[in-house]
């Protein structure tokens, strides 16, 4: 797939889903609840209903896995295939708290890997793009530039934390690790705040899907950050039931992650 025609194609699809959150946004909050409890939005529906015929039309020979399209979770894995999640951080969504941590996720997956991500954060005009081996870049109030991660000072690193599922798990890892500095914010925004050098680590222990971490893994992967599992090892795609384990994201190796 050519990465480059893929952002070119999806950037005004993901702008157009984002202003139609906005949109339901500025609205009262009518939410619903899912069968695992999770809440949904007439926000979800739309930026869906922009997104997966926009897909079909780019890219119609790779399935597409989607959050609020149920069938699609029951799919084999192929060797390619796409990851959305229309409105990731729906709980900061209906907040309505001014903070905008709520996010558009698209991310293309080959071989089990992450090779390309869009997150972009409407309320807050932040948009960022991951190419595998091209690189990664944000773009706000019009103006673009190359992100990278930092080289984080050992012994004073920050980590980024979600603001609706933290847990006792998170906190013991931060506390091993010597971490006295947290920022809390939702959605894949946190993968994000790492390849931008905002912030050196991101732990999540508690569940996730992969359609909440596929953009934001490949924005942080082409900025030169990477994701692992607790013990170490690749972190991957292609999970059963497309469900993740434990993942800690980093940015730029330093003695503290070395020895995980």
């Amino acid at each position: 797939m050519d990465l480059e025609y893929l952002k070119l194609a999806l950037v005004p699809v993901v702008r157009n889903a984002g202003a139609k959150i906005m949109e339901v946004y500025g609205k009262p909050a009518a939410t619903e609840l899912k069968g695992d409890g999770s809440p949904v939005t007439e926000a979800d529906a739309a930026a869906e209903a922009i997104i997966l015929p926009a897909l079909h039309a780019v890219a119609p020979g790779i399935p597409v896995i989607s959050e609020e399209n149920t069938a699609s979770h029951k799919l084999a894995v192929s060797e390619a295939f796409f990851l959305v999640d229309p409105l990731d951080g729906t709980r900061e969504f209906i907040k309505r708290d001014g903070k905008g941590s709520f996010t558009v996720n698209i991310a293309l997956i080959e071989r089990g890997r992450p090779v390309f991500g869009i997150v972009y954060a409407p309320a807050l005009d932040r948009m960022f793009v991951g190419l595998a081996e091209n690189g990664a870049t944000e773009t706000s109030r019009g103006q673009t530039r190359q992100i990278l991660v930092r080289d984080a000072p050992d012994g004073a690193i920050t980590a980024v934390a979600s603001a609706s599922h933290r847990d006792h798990a998170t906190d013991a890892w931060l506390d091993t690790h010597g971490v006295e500095r947290t920022v809390s914010i939702g959605s894949s925004l946190k993968f994000c705040l790492v390849a931008t050098g905002e912030a050196d680590v991101y732990p999540r222990f508690g569940p996730t899907m992969e359609w909440d971490t596929g953009a934001g893994h490949a924005v942080l992967a082409a900025a030169g950050g990477y994701v692992t599992h607790p013990d170490g090892s690749e972190f991957t795609f292609g999970k059963a039931e497309y469900r993740n384990g434990p993942f800690i994201a980093w940015g730029r190796k330093t003695s503290q992650n070395q020895q995980v």
